[in-house]
């Protein structure tokens, strides 16, 4: 779902960008609102791609170890999870105190409230955050079924 959703947002940038260099290069006259609302839809995909990334296990992590000592990487795993459940701790914290502190501040050339454009950091945080407890737990991503183990 939350690739899905990072995928509409990377193509919904992409036909703002291409509508913006349309009006730029074909019209002479650019739209306003191309560029604030792109950085709009890249700042949602890629906090919603993360907090996939974390689920899935396509994130950055260890590979090398886990592959090469298998069983015995788990706890390394269960550290990096727990890295990451902070990280998504912090995204919402400050997530949100950001979305609040800008909530009266308008995109000027949107007209929309610029928390609007903060608001996935709260929430892809507490996605991040849950989706590495079960790591913590059992020292796995959510995706695999077993822990690889070297050479095998």
């Amino acid at each position: 779902m939350l690739i899905a959703f990072g995928s509409i947002g990377l193509l919904a940038m992409t036909a703002i960008i291409g509508w913006q260099v349309f009006g730029r290069f074909v019209l002479n006259s650019s739209p306003s609102w191309t560029e604030q609302a792109s950085l709009i839809m890249m700042i949602w995909y890629v906090m919603f791609a993360s907090a996939a990334g974390v689920y899935e296990g396509f994130h950055i992590r260890i590979a090398l170890l886990e592959e090469k000592f298998g069983e015995r990487a788990r706890p390394l795993l269960r550290f990096v999870a727990i890295i990451i459940a902070v990280i998504g701790l912090v995204l919402l914290v400050y997530g949100t105190q950001l979305c609040w502190a800008v909530r009266s501040n308008a995109v000027p050339s949107l007209g929309i409230s610029r928390a609007i454009a903060y608001i996935p950091l709260p929430v892809s945080g507490l996605l991040m955050a849950l989706f590495a407890l079960p790591q913590i737990l059992t020292g796995r991503h959510s995706g695999d079924d077993t822990l690889h183990v070297g050479g095998e």
